[in-house]
């Protein structure tokens, strides 16, 4: 993904899942509340990320390509107070898309989620 991951994330985890035409690259970690946004600065969105109070709707209708149930995580998507988009500014050709979700886990801590595909 070319992301560094800050120096103060915990609760790392990834994976990589191999595709018939695409990869799927995912990484997951917590950070505390004040590196969140710092960390999603970096990422250069070409647009903010968008708040979702609530779960998506079709969030159970299938499961994605490379579903975060791999790191025994729930999908973002199922997951209310979420902030999300694409950020693939980063990408530098090297990634087909990149999008990011932050998720908060309690009043100091927040899990940010990353799913790539190459």
């Amino acid at each position: 993904m070319r992301t560094t991951i800050p120096e103060g994330a915990t609760d790392v985890r990834a994976a990589y899942q191999k595709g018939f035409q695409d990869d799927g690259l995912l990484l997951v970690f917590t950070l505390p509340k004040g590196d969140t946004e710092a960390f999603v600065r970096k990422l250069r969105p070409d647009n903010p990320l968008s708040h979702r109070a609530r779960p998506l709707s079709s969030a159970g209708d299938g499961e994605p390509t490379t579903p975060f149930a791999h790191l025994g995580l729930p999908e973002p998507e199922a997951l209310a107070d979420v902030t999300e988009g694409p950020v693939c500014t980063p990408c530098q050709g090297d990634l087909n898309s990149l999008s990011a979700a932050v998720h908060p886990l309690d009043a100091q801590h927040s899990r940010v989620y990353l799913r790539g595909v190459d």
